[in-house]
């Protein structure tokens, strides 16, 4: 029993932490270049990247299948670079679980760089400060606050996210069986008890997350 729950939780929290560094790295990296900047098609490009907010999970997992099947180009290479496919692995989950948290971190970050005054990065360039200096010691502290609430608020998707893996990482008990997966399963067997403690584990956690994000917002 104990292990039976401890398993999931353990893997979810795994997946999550491996998920909302690389949405971190790349959120970031995306949020300040188009922060303030103005080009023709900023607009479809920002609905590309908010778009797995809106789609259904369902979608998303068939597009991964697609993108990352054994039958497309980039399913092949990455068969032929590591010996296996990557479909139903543990990657699997930490790729379905990057692509519906990474517009959470997007929107979250961007909207702190936005908020920068821009005579502070004006001032910072004057200075002899280049885009790489600038981006790490003057933008990212002033940004902070939103670039935590997004990294909590990604954390807190990847850690959730159900559909997307259960089509694309599948339901494997000790490699990509996470807690809302584990939760259908237990619902699926009649096994409410440990379906009941994994809710109220999920809902805590959620619960804290988002006190923290609202505090930090404040």
């Amino acid at each position: 029993m104990t292990q039976d729950f401890w398993g999931p939780i353990r893997l979810s929290i795994e997946i999550a932490t491996v998920s909302s560094l690389f949405v971190l790295i790349v959120g970031l990296l995306l949020g300040n270049f188009m922060a303030n900047r103005k080009f023709k098609g900023k607009t479809v490009v920002e609905t590309f990247f908010l778009l797995p907010l809106v789609l259904p999970p369902s979608v998303v997992g068939f597009l991964l299948i697609v993108i990352f099947g054994r039958n497309s180009p980039v399913g092949q290479s990455i068969e032929w670079l590591f010996n296996q496919p990557v479909m139903f692995t543990w990657w699997a989950a930490v790729i379905a679980s990057s692509v519906v948290a990474f517009p959470l971190m997007y929107q979250s970050s961007k909207t702190g760089f936005e908020s920068i005054d821009e005579d502070i990065q004006r001032a910072a360039r004057v200075d002899g400060a280049g885009e790489f200096a600038l981006f790490l010691y003057v933008s990212v502290p002033l940004a902070v606050k939103g670039i935590v609430a997004g990294g909590i608020l990604s954390f807190a998707r990847a850690l959730g996210e159900f559909g997307a893996t259960l089509m694309f990482a599948g339901n494997i008990p000790g490699r990509t069986q996470t807690v809302p997966t584990a939760i259908y399963t237990a619902i699926d067997s009649g096994n409410m008890e440990l379906a009941w403690l994994w809710v109220a584990c999920m809902v805590g956690l959620s619960f804290f997350m988002l006190i923290l994000v609202n505090l930090i917002r404040t």
